[in-house]
């Protein structure tokens, strides 16, 4: 142990937790730096390590029938402490996986403070890290301090991709009222941690649902500076105003689809419903499923106050706007993470280029484990392109790309991606049967197609783990 030279971990995220929970569980020193509370940011509240500061859902947790949840089993089956502490604390939510944000920061803070080979260091990071920090891991996420990200952009000649990513309402329980607002899972599914009756459901009419969509397009909102005025936002986390303005239907074939909500007062599907979402273990707290905005916050309070079933409504947070930033990634960074111009400089999480928090935690896991094998002298394979981990590492690596020109043009158009199928390599044999020989016909032929993609990704996840744990194994003989 005394020759091993600890990996320095940037950035005590979703990412960078991952990252140091991997390199401890190889043996190897890690050195974990937070600049919180030394340094706050404008999303954080707390100085705890996976602090969400959005959602408070990993969204589906279905392996077989949806990318992130294959996602997410994958993570499982490789140790993840981000999905430890996510189904140790999670929430009723559907089909989804959501977590009482509180406990889940809780629990991977104390996991690591109390791992023998991490260190935590608190304090920022201004500028690049020593130089004789020779294997580290930037892991600051979209809110990368202003000295850093100054630092990358002069080493690497680029400038700086971003996009702007909102927060959604948090409202007390007790302020809801019940008597219009039920529980319910759309079409009663019910997931991890769930009954089927996991959201609270506020219906709307028709007018109330025109009337609504007005006061979101008229309503006083942030407004940006002359700098800000040419960045994009990432549609997977648009300002719920944003979306009305898109179109007058666009919310009801959004977050507010009525599809397999029944209300009890009428025995059918409103026109429109607002959705809320357990955010804590007390049940105490309830967010706005899809409701990030970037309305003034006096606006939120009159506007959403104007949902049936919302009319007292308390907020424990109001919901808010904040510039995300992120890596050219497909031209800076090689196929283990490594910043092309300092090789001694991997990149995990937000910064590189995925979205979502399982995706963020996903490449700190992979760049823990890069991070880990070069520490002991070890090289170490990417996972398959058929698995979700490796097809997220070459979206934003280009590692499928076979062509100079394609590697150019990805790199030209690369922008922010939540895992799906769409980036895992097709199927050399789709399927056209059913497991009892009936032919497959229309949808049902598209989910036993993704199914099978889905069990091919842990098929040969488990291969690649399998070689990975032979290298350990030799390693240690």
């Amino acid at each position: 142990m005394k020759n091993i030279l600890p990996v320095h971990v940037i950035g005590a995220g979703l990412a960078g937790s991952e990252a140091a929970h991997q390199i401890a569980s190889a043996g190897v020193p890690v050195v974990l730096h937070e600049m919180r509370p030394e340094r706050g940011t404008e999303a954080h509240k707390t100085d705890g390590f996976a602090e969400l500061v959005c959602s408070n859902s990993f969204r589906s947790d279905d392996w077989e029938n949806n990318a992130v949840g294959l996602l997410h089993e994958e993570m499982r089956r490789a140790g993840s402490l981000i999905m430890t502490a996510g189904d140790k604390h999670k929430l009723p939510a559907g089909g989804a996986l959501a977590v009482d944000r509180d406990a889940f920061s809780a629990e991977v803070t104390e996991r690591l403070s109390e791992s023998p080979l991490v260190s935590i260091v608190r304090g920022e990071i201004e500028g690049l890290p020593p130089d004789d920090w020779t294997n580290v891991i930037i892991a600051t996420g979209p809110l990368t301090s202003p000295a850093l990200s100054a630092a990358l952009g002069a080493l690497t000649g680029e400038e700086s991709l971003a996009f702007f990513d909102a927060i959604a309402p948090v409202i007390h329980r007790d302020s809801i009222d019940t008597s219009i607002a039920w529980f319910q899972s759309r079409y009663d599914k019910a997931g991890p941690g769930g009954t089927g009756a996991d959201y609270l459901n506020c219906p709307m009419t028709k007018d109330e649902y025109e009337a609504f969509v007005d006061a979101l397009r008229d309503g006083d909102k942030t407004s940006f500076k002359e700098w800000e005025a040419s960045t994009p936002y990432f549609d997977g986390c648009l300002p719920i105003e944003v979306m009305a303005e898109r179109g007058r239907d666009t919310l009801r074939f959004g977050p507010m689809k009525p599809v397999g909500l029944d209300d009890p007062r009428t025995g059918r599907w409103p026109y429109a419903v607002v959705q809320l979402r357990q955010d804590n273990a007390l049940g105490t707290l309830w967010n706005m499923v899809g409701f990030q905005t970037k309305l003034k916050h006096a606006e939120q309070v009159r506007i959403f106050r104007t949902i049936p079933g919302l009319e007292n409504a308390e907020f424990a947070r109001l919901g808010g706007l904040h510039r995300n930033t992120y890596l050219n990634s497909p031209k800076l960074l090689d196929r283990s993470l490594r910043l092309k111009a300092q090789p001694r400089l991997r990149f995990a999480g937000q910064i590189t280029g995925v979205e979502g928090y399982v995706e963020s935690a996903a490449m700190g896991l992979l760049a823990g484990r890069f991070a880990a094998a070069e520490a002991l002298g070890q090289r170490m394979d990417a996972p398959p392109a058929t698995t979700a981990l490796g097809a997220l590492l070459d979206h934003i690596t280009g590692g499928h790309l076979i062509s100079e020109d394609a590697e150019r043009s990805n790199a030209r158009s690369f922008q922010p991606m939540n895992i799906n199928y769409g980036l895992l390599p097709d199927l050399k044999t789709a399927p056209t049967h059913d497991k009892d020989g009936k032919r497959l016909k229309g949808p049902e032929r598209g989910r036993e197609k993704k199914r099978a993609m889905s069990r091919r990704a842990l098929a040969d996840l488990a291969q690649w783990l399998d070689a990975d744990a032979a290298r350990t194994i030799r390693r240690s003989a």
